[in-house]
């Protein structure tokens, strides 16, 4: 088979792995899990490398099976973290689970009848009949205590980080354990995959396996690096909060936008991480990026194909569009197909101003707009000198004086968007 494993070094995607893993995936189609927690009704960015590494291992012929992890989301994994977190009630984690299925089956194809097609589970399924005391007696004598405390997720927290740790987040890494146990008995499945965070859980996995299966059971593990920025902080977050993978939190025009606003250090490395592209076409584009960094070919080609895998060509178009309107020579019709949330994406953090639906359908003259009605100019005389300038845009279209504005001009039938020059906008809402 070819080899995964040398695929994914040259992007970045391996941090650490097991002995006898590279052997193992080039031997033979390998099952291969990673989780998933369901802390939200969807994913953000910070989901898409696993994803990104389950497509990969299909690629590549081997199997991948999508863990959510129903049972495992009502614990909370420590590894990361400081503090225990607030346990989910039953409906929220259902809701939860059943939005985050709804997102890998956009890049997994369940319905596969391949020999190599994924596979989604839920390890609440398992789990939910199995009771303390056999747990105890099958699983939690398998593992010592001393195994269990050496690992960092754990050392961390009793250390002094935050205000250590429960019995119930304790017993996290054999849960988890034992969802490769039972994926292994299931699925035939060898190897799990996750974030460098999940090393311990993963290789106590590996050793339930073991231990539950026989000497002759073999299990691996393999982790790929935690994504940060070049300048230290955390992947995946704005200055609004998370990027999610769904449009209803964050619009596509926003998903583009932030992998457009990528540092060119940045884009060098994500290219190989959130892409499919091929190592020549990724080569060519890092050395025509350096030869015009000004053109930005780099960001633009990582945004266009990142948000191609998430959204579909379709959006992309749109969200090329949207931005076109801001930066480039928009028209009135351009705008008035943008949708009301796109529309505010655009225009985020320009300077508002309310006028009643009433004196719209009467028509006002663009001098009493531009001053009294927005303050967008600081008097009647400022407004007439620009609007003489030819300076001043009613949706893109230049005005004159003698321009009123009516109904006619809503986008959306709620805004109008007033410019001066290039780069000075105001909206007006309609209410």
């Amino acid at each position: 088979m070819n080899n995964l494993v040398e695929e994914l070094q040259w992007r970045g995607l391996v941090h650490d792995m097991m002995p006898g893993t590279e052997e193992q995936l080039t031997k033979e189609m390998t099952t291969t899990y990673i989780g998933f927690d369901p802390t939200s009704d969807s994913l953000h960015i910070g989901s898409l490398v696993p994803i990104i590494l389950l497509v990969h291992l299909e690629k590549f012929g081997h199997k991948p099976i999508a863990l959510v992890g129903g049972a495992t989301g009502m614990i909370g994994d420590p590894s990361g973290k400081s503090d225990e977190r607030n346990l989910l009630d039953e409906a929220t984690l259902d809701k939860n689970v059943a939005g985050i299925k709804a997102v890998l089956s956009r890049f997994l194809d369940f319905n596969s009848t391949a020999t190599n097609a994924p596979i989604l589970v839920n390890n609440y399924d398992w789990m939910k009949d199995f009771s303390f005391i056999n747990f105890a007696r099958d699983v939690g004598k398998r593992i010592t205590v001393n195994y269990m405390m050496a690992k960092d997720s754990v050392k961390k927290r009793l250390a002094g980080e935050g205000e250590g740790m429960s019995f119930t987040e304790f017993t996290y890494q054999l849960i988890q354990g034992y969802d490769f146990h039972h994926l292994y008995k299931t699925y035939n499945c060898l190897l799990q995959m996750g974030g460098s965070d999940q090393w311990g859980n993963i290789t106590t996995g590996t050793e339930l396996v073991r231990r539950m299966n026989g000497e002759g059971a073999k299990a691996f593990a393999m982790t790929c690096p935690l994504i940060t920025k070049a300048d230290g902080s955390k992947f995946g977050k704005s200055e609004g909060g998370n990027i999610w993978l769904t449009a209803d939190k964050t619009s596509v025009y926003k998903f583009y936008q932030f992998w457009l606003n990528t540092t060119d250090v940045d884009a060098e490395k994500y290219i190989k991480i959130f892409t499919f592209l091929d190592k020549s076409t990724i080569d060519s584009l890092i050395a025509e990026h350096h030869e015009a960094p000004h053109l930005r070919v780099l960001q633009r080609k990582l945004a266009e194909e990142v948000t191609v895998f998430v959204h579909e060509k379709e959006e992309l178009g749109k969200a090329i569009h949207a931005s076109a309107i801001l930066f480039g020579n928009a028209t009135a019709d351009d705008l008035k197909n943008l949708d009301e949330a796109t529309f505010l994406e655009v225009f985020d953090g320009v300077p508002q101003a309310e006028i009643s639906r009433a004196d719209i359908e009467a028509g006002i003259d663009i001098v009493t707009v531009l001053n009294e009605k927005t303050g967008f100019m600081k008097s009647n005389g400022e407004a007439r000198r620009a609007l003489s300038a030819n300076s001043i845009s009613v949706n893109k279209a230049k005005v004159t004086e003698e321009f009123k504005l009516t109904s006619n001009d809503l986008i959306n039938n709620q805004f109008v968007l007033l410019q001066s020059g290039k780069k000075n906008y105001f909206v007006i809402r309609v209410k």
